[in-house]
């Protein structure tokens, strides 16, 4: 799994892609809806580096397809691995509302969406009530 630096954009931006194709329906119209939300500007990041950082996520989990060429989508080893390399608590509560605002975007919060949100609140040790209480102001 390639390695950015801790707290990037580049990190950042590999939290919400393993979020955005975990069920394994990826549209490309959903990058245009990033554009919609702000996303690259939020996170410090442009459309093609994000792309680019899409690129290699999905090459990484290719170079991890077993015999049979399976690949895991959503291992939690991975997940929490991702999750590690955000640990400042702003830039957590950045990333979780931003995953939150583009799984609600698409109308369909996939079961496996929601896991891996779940999974994301609780190893960062957030709440709903804390995303709101943040952002609603």
């Amino acid at each position: 799994m390639k390695k950015y630096p801790y707290n990037s954009p580049q990190a950042m931006a590999r939290i919400l892609i393993m979020q955005m194709i975990g069920d394994g329906n990826f549209d490309p119209a959903e990058i245009d809806e990033l554009e919609h939300l702000n996303v690259y500007e939020i996170i410090g990041i442009n459309r093609k580096d994000f792309i680019h950082v899409l690129q290699d996520y999905c090459n990484d989990l290719s170079d991890e397809a077993d015999q049979e060429g399976n690949i895991h989508l959503i291992d939690k080893q991975r997940i929490d691995d991702l999750l590690e390399t955000v640990d400042e608590p702003q830039k957590r509560l950045v990333v979780a509302a931003l995953a939150l605002d583009i799984a609600k975007a698409c109308h369909d919060f996939s079961e496996v969406e929601m896991a891996v949100f779940a999974r994301m609140l609780h190893r960062w040790h957030l709440s709903l009530d804390d995303l709101q209480a943040t952002f609603s102001a």
